[in-house]
């Protein structure tokens, strides 16, 4: 016996421009939702065909033909019409392909908003995907970072999620606490007959290969991270050292203010460099000095906090001065504040100092650091300097190729979540705790890990996360 086929439930018809706004040779507009078709009829003719109908074209079908108003002729379109359940959407849409210049597609949309439909809310074509199941909410957020990808190690990453690569691993781990809890509530309802239908040996050894997988995705965040959001490179130095001119010729144009007098840096730039396939995102910060007005301590204050947030540290000198070595204790104290941060010391104006060699023996003596020689305002030793941060992170970019990444410190403070509880829970078990304690902490495990995919999630999160989509996705 043939099973019926289940269309999902279609919400109010939507519009959205969905390339972006602008001038352009061609521009998208889709709609979604109920009544698609009949409102794409009221203002689309097909060329050589009065009697064409979108109710009785075929899904992933183009019609070529003209958009209309009251007042006459708009544009030339192609339609494409996807029937549910097969769209992106999960629901009937029509998208309409017109020459891309911003009146004719602003024209276009005011005239479908005026046939019935409502502009669509950021996200909300991915959103009702997400609700009609297409898609889980990790899926749907990978989306989101393969469209805003900045390098070609963030969009690989994102691609893998998006076809759900990670989706499939934390699924494995809730079939297999469905399983764990649904035999401990049976014993729960057995529980006058001391009946063991959960084996604690058997669940120890389950928890503990579960731990393991979710220590590795934990872990795999901060690579993650990188790749998503680039590398955290801060420039710092006392004033003077020539932190803005390198900044400067890294991004390859005049984005800081360069000026011989000291304090010029009042707060910290931020800029992002691409060398190969990483991206750095470089912050030029306000030179470290005691003693300076109000203003610049703010700075520096800024300074010192955005050095506490760096992935690297860039500590630009002077090498031409006599007193080069008196910054040692500074870069030491930059170190043991920063442990996460790796360093690299540039040794800057090297075309000025005298023994340049020996100045940088005893530098990379008494600092125990990388140590690259460079002029800024020259451009000499900056593709070693490159060559160097790209050495920091080396390997970055094949990261995506080796594993399942973690981007996201939603999905990471979740996963931490559960490996918090599974943690609780083989205590217990050793402990030889009671069964309803036991179930409760495998419950919280089950419910984080669901929080990442959307089997559990709140309303409020599902906001947020759609709300960083461009309107039209």
């Amino acid at each position: 016996m043939t099973m019926p086929i289940i269309l999902p439930r279609q919400e109010a018809p939507v519009a959205a421009i969905a390339t972006p706004v602008g001038v352009g040779a061609l521009a998208v507009l889709r709609i979604s939702g109920e009544g698609v078709f009949d409102i794409a009829q009221k203002v689309f003719r097909k060329k050589n065909n009065p009697n064409f109908r979108f109710t009785a074209s075929k899904g992933f079908r183009a019609h070529f033909g003209t958009v209309h108003d009251s007042e006459g002729l708009i544009d030339e379109v192609v339609a494409l019409v996807f029937r549910s359940p097969n769209s992106f959407t999960m629901e009937d849409m029509v998208e309409f392909t017109c020459h891309g210049g911003p009146v004719v597609v602003q024209h276009i949309l005011k005239v479908l908003l005026d046939e019935g439909c409502r502009l669509a809310e950021p996200g909300e074509f991915t959103r009702r995907a997400f609700l009609n199941g297409r898609i889980d909410l990790l899926q749907a957020e990978a989306i989101g970072e393969m469209i805003h990808a900045r390098t070609e190690s963030a969009f690989r990453t994102a691609v893998t999620q998006m076809q759900g690569t990670l989706s499939l691993r934390l699924d494995a781990m809730r079939e297999l606490l469905l399983r764990s809890c649904a035999l401990l509530e049976l014993e729960l309802d057995f529980s006058e007959e001391d009946v063991e239908f959960q084996s604690r040996t058997q669940l120890q050894e389950e928890l503990a290969g579960l731990q393991e997988e979710l220590h590795r995705l934990v872990d795999s965040y901060q690579h993650g991270r990188l790749l998503k959001e680039g590398v955290a490179t801060v420039i710092a130095g006392l004033p003077n050292a020539g932190k803005s001119t390198l900044l400067n010729v890294l991004l390859g144009e005049e984005r800081s203010i360069v000026s011989h007098m000291p304090g010029t840096t009042r707060d910290y730039i931020e800029e992002c460099f691409l060398y190969e396939k990483t991206m750095f995102r470089l912050t030029d910060t306000a030179g470290l000095r005691e003693g300076g007005e109000e203003v610049e301590h703010e700075g520096i204050r800024r300074s010192f906090k955005k050095i506490s947030e760096a992935d690297l540290l860039v500590y630009l000198l002077d090498i031409s001065l006599e007193s080069y070595l008196d910054e040692v204790p500074l870069i030491r104290d930059l170190l043991e504040r920063n442990s996460n941060a790796r360093m690299i010391v540039a040794a800057n104006k090297i075309d000025l100092a005298t023994g340049s060699e020996e100045r940088l023996q005893k530098l990379r003596a008494a600092t125990g650091c990388e140590v690259c020689a460079l002029s800024a305002a020259k451009g000499e030793g900056l593709e070693a300097l490159k060559r160097l941060m790209s050495t920091m992170v080396e390997g970055l970019d094949k990261l995506h190729e080796a594993s399942v990444l973690v981007t996201s410190l939603r999905h990471y403070e979740a996963l931490r979540n559960a490996s918090d509880a599974l943690a609780n829970a083989q205590e217990l078990i050793t402990r030889q705790a009671e069964t309803e304690l036991i179930a409760f902490e495998l419950r919280s495990a089950l419910d984080y890990v669901g929080e990442i995919t959307g089997k559990v999630v709140s309303e409020e999160i599902v906001n947020l996360i759609f709300e960083q989509f461009c309107i039209g996705k």
